[in-house]
């Protein structure tokens, strides 16, 4: 559905001579960035791994898929003929990234960058993109783990990179590179990635400029960029948040200790520690149920349901009256009935922010973008902090103890907001589930990640994994907008 349209010197995208090809596709972050962008899917997809490359088909079924190593796939015989508008590449990155935590050794992995010329040698798409770590660009030969060395004795970091730039540029390539950040393109990550475009059509490379930023930019608040999107955008707030002191296998120490500094520092210590919002629950639909904010209208209310179909869900009810002493104060879950209301307000509120369970991260306010997101496993949570009024009594601890030197006290943690004053009396923790990582990585929540059409249900070990692995989809469409004809005619739109 693509054909090339010099006298415009854009790729023209509408009829069926030309062909899209998402290689390393996995389970889909490029291809629905590309589709997105262009508004029909890809035409060809490969990836090795079964699970992934089925995922891929649940979502874009119309895309012919190889599940085989890209070695195995002769382009010319995929292609039959056709020539390539765009090829996009995301190979393996594991072997490059500092995520990985250990020395990259594995050469095949290494090297699966090379496809992309075997591409340009064989099919010669217009437009060639790749995506890596930003480590990428140090792509060298190793020994022992560490950048080799040449007969002089000076290391040989970046040399096999500027060797695949260079084949590229023999074969009528112009070259160019850069790091975009997610959360610039109204992507609520932190994620940063390496993006190459190489063209062979005589038009120049575009690169998108950035629609977001950090609230506290002049930029922003001009009105020049949006506000980022943030962690809290993603959270699904319904979501149990079990108190660490409950569990039957206690946190490790670390973990712990990573809890106690970001209370310090997004709770106890923070001029405006964030509010875990209510929402309004559909009680009525049980196939469809729905889940809305606070603060828009409520939707419509059915005669049918005995006593409403709505509720109030808060993550978390703490009640600081009707006790002894205020040392014996208790909180219930929401799923336990709300205890006896009085005409006063007596429940207390709840606060929350990331936990990151590596590097010595001790996390992130919900306020800011979700840190990346990796392939490896759950190491992104949400950390709760359930709060109650403070009437000047009870005992505290220091919040850089250890939280488990603190499990036979209730209350802990002064925390004054709107100039009132708080202490926590529980603190929550879960991980985040595969559905708000996805959404973190900018996927639609129409996107199947649990199921596939075979039955066969998704561990969330694998979503996880496809996730970390992903490209960002907006971020992709931007890259594929800022260098196909459609932009370049609505900029001279505006000018005729």
């Amino acid at each position: 559905m693509h054909f090339f349209n010099a006298q415009h010197g854009q790729l023209d995208l509408h009829l069926p001579q030309e062909l899209i090809v998402d290689n390393f596709a996995g389970g889909g972050g490029a291809s629905t960035g590309l589709e997105m962008a262009l508004g029909r899917p890809v035409d060809i997809a490969i990836n090795h791994d079964e699970i992934a490359i089925k995922t891929h088909s649940e979502n874009h079924p119309d895309t012919v898929h190889y599940c085989e190593s890209v070695w195995d796939i002769n382009p010319v015989e995929a292609c039959n003929g056709r020539p390539v508008a765009i090829a996009w590449f995301s190979p393996d990155c594991k072997h490059f990234s500092k995520a990985k935590g250990g020395k990259p050794v594995e050469k095949n992995i290494r090297g699966l960058a090379w496809v992309a010329v075997r591409w340009a040698a064989t099919v010669r798409p217009k437009v060639i993109m790749l995506e890596n770590v930003e480590e990428f660009k140090t792509w060298g030969p190793v020994k022992d783990g560490e950048p080799a060395l040449n007969q002089k004795g000076e290391s040989q970091k970046g040399k096999t990179f500027k060797n695949f730039v260079k084949e590229l540029i023999k074969l009528g390539y112009q070259v160019e590179w850069k790091e975009l950040k997610a959360f610039e393109f109204g992507v609520p990550t932190t994620r940063k990635r390496f993006f190459l475009i190489a063209r062979c059509d005589g038009n120049p490379i575009c690169w998108p400029t950035p629609t977001h930023g950090d609230p506290k930019l002049l930029e922003v608040q001009s009105g020049l960029l949006k506000p980022w999107r943030t962690a809290a955008d993603i959270i699904d707030w319904s979501l149990p948040c079990p108190s660490i002191f409950e569990r039957k296998r206690p946190l490790a120490e670390n973990t712990l200790k990573r809890i106690a500094k970001g209370l310090q520092r997004f709770v106890i210590e923070s001029d405006k520690p964030f509010i875990v919002p209510s929402f309004i629950t559909e009680h009525a639909n049980a196939s469809n149920q729905r889940n809305m904010p606070i603060d828009e209208p409520l939707r419509t209310i059915c005669a049918q349901v005995k006593g409403g179909h709505f509720g109030l869900v808060t993550a978390f009810l703490v009640k600081y009256y009707g006790m002894k002493s205020p040392n014996e104060v208790r909180g219930h879950l929401p799923n336990e009935p709300v205890h006896t209301l009085t005409t006063e307000n007596r429940y207390g509120i709840v606060t929350s922010h990331l936990i990151k369970l590596r590097n010595n991260n001790y996390g992130s306010p919900v306020t800011d973008p979700v840190p990346t997101i990796t392939a490896g496993g759950n190491h992104i949570g949400e950390v709760r902090a359930f709060l109650v009024k403070y009437y000047g009594t009870g005992e505290g601890c220091a919040i850089d103890e250890p939280l488990h030197t603190v499990t036979t006290k209730d209350r802990f943690g002064l925390v004054t907001i709107h100039g009132e004053d708080y202490q926590i009396v529980d603190i929550g923790m879960r991980m985040l589930s595969p559905r708000e990582l996805y959404r973190g990585q900018g996927f639609p929540d129409s996107y199947i990640i649990d199921q596939i059409s075979d039955d066969t249900k998704l561990s969330k070990a694998a979503q996880v994994r496809m996730c970390g692995n992903s490209v960002c989809p907006p971020l992709a469409a931007a890259l594929i907008k800022a260098n196909t004809r459609t932009t370049q005619i609505a900029k001279r739109a505006k000018v005729a």
